[in-house]
Parts: C-alpha cells; sequence; structure tokens
C-alpha cells in the first residue's frame, strides 16, 4: 500500500479533492440507496397495505434515519387519507425522479473529480520520472536499457493510470455504497442482515485467494513490455545494418520469441483476472439465494417483524450490493498490476544521481585563466582504473589535443571536464575552484561540445542550432552558420533555416550535419571547446570544410581536441599521448617526433 499511497501523493491539490469526491460520493450512493427504500410506499399502495395505516407526526427535529423514515411516512400517510392511493402513487413516483436526479449529478461531480486527480497524477509522475533520468549521469544509460527506460515512462505510466488511479471509484465508492447500503438493510431488518454478514466471508476468502495469486504475474508481464520495447528501439536505430547483413529474420525471431512470453504471462494473469467475476458474481447469487429462504421464511412467519413488502425491498437493495463488489474484487485485482508498475517507476524516481550539486555549491561565472588536473584518476568500475593519476594544465586560450590508441582514456578525460562523471580520485580545478563544487549547470555553461557523431534532432535547421537557447534570434543563427560554414547549403535547401531535417539529422550528409553541430557550439559562444574525433568520419571533401569552420571555432578560446587524425592537430600548443590511461608523452609536434616514441610510431603509421 505504501506504493499506491505514494502514486497519488503526486496529485498536487489532492487535500481539496478528496474531501469533494468522498461528499460527492457520499451523496450519490445515499439518493441511489433513498431511490430503493421507497420500493416499500410504493409496494405497500399497490398491494392495499397503506389504507388503513396512519403514522404519527414525530416530535423534534434530528438528523438520523428514524427520523427520517417516520417523517416521510407520516407526510405519505396524510396524502393517501386526504388525496387517495393513486396521488400518493404519483407523489412517490415523483420523488423517485428528483432522487434519480440528483443521484447522477452527484455522481458526474465524483468522476469529474476522478478524472482530475488521475490526469494530475500522470502529468506529475511521467514528469517526474523524466526529470529523474535526465539528471543521471551518463555511466547509468550505459547499464540500463533504453527502451526499459521509455517503457517505465509510456507503458508503467499508462498502467498506474488504468488500474491504480481508476481505483477510487472501485476501491473507495464501492466500498462505501456497500456500507451505505448494509446501513439501509439494518433499517429494515437488524436479524436478516446479521445473518447476511455471517455467510459473506465466504466470497471474500474466494477473492483474496485470487488476488495474492496475480502479483507475480503482473510483474513478469511488465518486464517483458520493457524488454520487448528496448528490442524495438534497438531494431528501429539499426535497420541499416539488420538490412545489410540479412539479419531480419534474426531479429524478427528475437521479438517473436519475447511477444510469445508476454502473450503467455498474461494469458495466465488473464486466467486468474477472469476468474474473480464469474466467482463473485456465483457466490453472490449463491448468498441471494439463501437469504431468499432464510427471508421468505421470515415473511411467512406471522410473528415477523418484516413484511412483504420489506422483504421485497430487501432483496433488490442487496442485489445492488453484487455489482459494487464485483466492481470491488475486480478493482483490486487490476491494481497488482499497476502497483506492480508504480514499483518499475519508483525504481528509477529513488535512483540518487551520482552527479549532483553540494548544499551551496557556487556558482561558475567564467573562465579566465586555466583548467587543471591534478593526480586525477577516473574508474567505472571499483578498482578498475581507466585513468590514472593524471596532471594537465589547460591555460585560457590554448589549444590541447589528445591523442593515442582506442581504449587509452581520452574520451574519459574529456567526459571529466564538463561532469559528465565526476573523478574517482584528485580533483580538476577551474580557475583554481574544483568543479565539484560548482553548481553542474553553470559549469557547462562554460563548454561547448562537438563529439565524432552529430547528434540532432528531428526539428528544423534553426531549432537544431538554437538548440537551448530561447533568446536566440534569426541573425544569431545565421552568422553562426556562416562562421561553421553552414549558411551556404542551407540557403540551397528549398526551406532554408525552417527545413526539418528528420531522425537524427539523416536527411543531411555526414559533413553537413557535423556543421549544424559546429554552429550550435559557435552560438552558445563558450570560452571552453571539446572537441572529440570531430573529423574522424568524414571523407576528405567534408573533412576540410569541418575543419574550416572548425578553425573558426576555436580562434580565441581554450580548446580541447581529441585527435584521430595527427595531421589536424598538429598546431596544438601541447600535445597529450595518453596509453591505457596515463600520460607517457606530452609536448608540441616536433618536439615529440624528435622524441622518437609512441607519438612518432602513430604519425607514421598515418603516413605509411
Amino acid at each position: 500500500m505504501k506504493v499506491f499511497f505514494r502514486i497519488f501523493s503526486y496529485a498536487k491539490n489532492l487535500r481539496l479533492y478528496v474531501p469533494q469526491y468522498v461528499i460527492f460520493t457520499i451523496l450519490s450512493v445515499t439518493f441511489s440507496v433513498f431511490n430503493l427504500a421507497l420500493l416499500i410506499p410504493l409496494l405497500n399502495v399497490l398491494f392495499g397495505q397503506e389504507k388503513t395505516v396512519v403514522y404519527a407526526k414525530p416530535e423534534g427535529f434530528e438528523l438520523s434515519t428514524s427520523y427520517l423514515t417516520d417523517s416521510f411516512n407520516y407526510h405519505f400517510s396524510q396524502i393517501i387519507i386526504n388525496y387517495g392511493p393513486k396521488d400518493a402513487l404519483l407523489f412517490v413516483c415523483s420523488i423517485v425522479l428528483v432522487s434519480v436526479f440528483f443521484t447522477n449529478i452527484f455522481r458526474y461531480l465524483a468522476a469529474i473529480i476522478s478524472a482530475k486527480i488521475r490526469l494530475d497524477v500522470v502529468k506529475y509522475l511521467r514528469m517526474d520520472v523524466y526529470d529523474k533520468v535526465s539528471r543521471m549521469h551518463l555511466g547509468f544509460f550505459s547499464t540500463e536499457r533504453k527502451g526499459d527506460l521509455i517503457s517505465r515512462v509510456t507503458n508503467d505510466v499508462q498502467e498506474v493510470e488504468v488500474s491504480v488511479l481508476n481505483s477510487p471509484k472501485s476501491m473507495f465508492r464501492e466500498p462505501m455504497t456497500i456500507i451505505i447500503y448494509f446501513i439501509a438493510l439494518f433499517t429494515i431488518s437488524v436479524e436478516l442482515t446479521l445473518f447476511t454478514i455471517l455467510i459473506l466471508p465466504t466470497a471474500g476468502g474466494a477473492l483474496g485467494y485470487l488476488v495474492r495469486k496475480l502479483k507475480r504475474k503482473a510483474v513478469q508481464s511488465q518486464e517483458s513490455l520493457g524488454r520487448i520495447v528496448n528490442i524495438l528501439d534497438e531494431t528501429l536505430g539499426g535497420m541499416r545494418i539488420i538490412k545489410a547483413f540479412n539479419a531480419r529474420d534474426y531479429v524478427s525471431d528475437k521479438i517473436n520469441q519475447e511477444t510469445d512470453y508476454y502473450r503467455r504471462v498474461n494469458l495466465s494473469y488473464s486466467y486468474r483476472k477472469e476468474l474473480g467475476s464469474p466467482i463473485s458474481e456465483f457466490l453472490g447469487i449463491g448468498i441471494v439465494t439463501v437469504i431468499l429462504w432464510f427471508g421468505g421464511s421470515m415473511v411467512l412467519d406471522n410473528e415477523s417483524s418484516i413484511n412483504a413488502a420489506q422483504f421485497i425491498t430487501y432483496l433488490a437493495i442487496f442485489s445492488q450490493i453484487i455489482s459494487p463488489a464485483k466492481a470491488f474484487s475486480q478493482g483490486i485485482s487490476g491494481v497488482q498490476k499497476g502497483i506492480v508498475s508504480g514499483e518499475r517507476i519508483f525504481q528509477v524516481v529513488d535512483n540518487v544521481p551520482a552527479i549532483q550539486n553540494k548544499p551551496n555549491a557556487k556558482v561558475l561565472t567564467g573562465f579566465e585563466n586555466s583548467l587543471t588536473f591534478e593526480n586525477a584518476s577516473f574508474a567505472y568500475e571499483p578498482g578498475n582504473y581507466v585513468l590514472k593519476g593524471i596532471n594537465l594544465e589547460i591555460k585560457k586560450g590554448q589549444t590541447v589535443a589528445l591523442v593515442g590508441q582506442s581504449g587509452g582514456g581520452k574520451s574519459t578525460l574529456a567526459d571529466l571536464i564538463p561532469r559528465f562523471y565526476d573523478v574517482t580520485d584528485g580533483d580538476i580545478k577551474i580557475d583554481g575552484i574544483s568543479i565539484r563544487d560548482c553548481e553542474v549547470d553553470s559549469v557547462r555553461k562554460q563548454m561547448g561540445i562537438v563529439t565524432q557523431e552529430s547528434i540532432l534532432f528531428n526539428d528544423t535547421i534553426f531549432n537544431n542550432i538554437a538548440f537551448g537557447l530561447d533568446e536566440a534570434n534569426e541573425e544569431d543563427v545565421i552568422n553562426a552558420a556562416k562562421i561553421a560554414n553552414a549558411h551556404n547549403f542551407i540557403s540551397d535547401l528549398e526551406n532554408g533555416y525552417q527545413t526539418n531535417i528528420g531522425e537524427r539529422g539523416m536527411k543531411l550528409s555526414g559533413g553537413q550535419r557535423q556543421r549544424i553541430s559546429i554552429a550550435r557550439a559557435v552560438l552558445k559562444n563558450p570560452p571552453i571547446l571539446i572537441l572529440d574525433e570531430a573529423t574522424s568520419a568524414l571523407d576528405s571533401e567534408s573533412e576540410q570544410l569541418v575543419q574550416e569552420a572548425l578553425a573558426n571555432l576555436m580562434k580565441n578560446r581554450t580548446s580541447v581536441v581529441i585527435a584521430h587524425r595527427l595531421s589536424t592537430i598538429q598546431h596544438a600548443d601541447e600535445i597529450i599521448v595518453i596509453q591505457s590511461g596515463e600520460i607517457i608523452e606530452r609536448g608540441g609536434h616536433e618536439e615529440l617526433l624528435a622524441k622518437g616514441g609512441i607519438y612518432k610510431k602513430l604519425n607514421a603509421m598515418q603516413n605509411t
């Protein structure tokens, strides 16, 4: 139940909504019971039993069932005496019509309140999950399946909406209906109602057993659905490779196996869930049959306190309990799947981001002097160091290139600067201030990043260049595009800067996508640049255009360049050679060639 109440805590106006929902529900059910209670005078008129009955006027007002019943009987008997049975029948029918009207008005108002709660919870729950996921460090996304995360934000939240958030009706309104109906039954006959209560636990025990069997299947179902979404995400993203390697049958078989498992789990879940309805209905009718026998015997007994009209009304009211009891059992069954989805959602929400601001973190307002690594080491897993004892100072305006074999730690070192990860040992400082003592957003505001893979969005060129900068205007975007050597090809497009570039920018060539990425970095105008093999995936012509754009971008900026092609970083102020997570050589291009070490070997390999 902890998960259940936690889900509802996302309704921002719950304290306002709950009293309203309770009041409207009670009024709706009360008027509904009143409709059925009117069967007694109605049947008595039809049976002719009210002709000789005269009720005394009750003394003094009090808010009780007996006072209301006595008042109604008194006025009803007066109508019969003064106007006759037909007018009395018309009176009862008119009250029934008014009562039904108010029943449905209050039922509608309760449904509206329930809808407001449901939609509020769905909105804030989904945004909380997304907010938490977006704050996680990059290592989180390398261990978690993206498709499973998407499934939690979409399918699991949807399941919570369908099952748990529809539960106010099944888990509050229906029990409230049952309680009020039983109050009415006690009013008619205490003896018969006590007998009814004694035989009800039979139904409750059977339904409780079924509910306990549902949760395990619900867990398996939601986990399987997450795997299906993950497979689909990987399949759609890798369709080019799937087709190139004729692997469609392999992938189809993989999806078929998972969807077949999902089908079997949900079929088993449905067997148990759907069994609740016929069992509850059968037990309900069985109980009505027993009551019919017991109550009928009481009516036939001339000394009984219940007459035929009251007994028929009693049966009518009790028959109405079967439906809410059935809905209540189905609601409890459905909630199990929603609770499981809620648990999966809160597994994400309760994750503590590895990168977060310290209390009273400083705001980094600029970059004035230097960026320094002080004996910095890093391990993705405890004890398995990827970087070891890095000492490096990058002064403002310098260009520092990181080179070395793949897997040496170059990209990891670059990822530590914007705090995609935090160092395991040692420190990184900007102008003498540890970046771990600064607000994460203020650190990243000082940096622009261009990666080997151009990460673009399914949007217009304008919005991709102005990404994250709400204040950017058209002139700023065009100027950034010109610096990035992108303006000419953008202008040649039919819709210019308003051209939609498709999923991941696939409507553009590799060089065009990279120049859009560079334009985005230009517009941000950061003092520190991180260029992660920005030209390694391009052809010679595109590389030349991108190199020119990068040269424009790097003017008067501090740059950290991860280079695959050594010819592109020969003019760097300092070249750092990294191998197995350690700096093994450093210096200028000519200086490193003269040393005849690793750098010279790498250079010779590229020139052969």
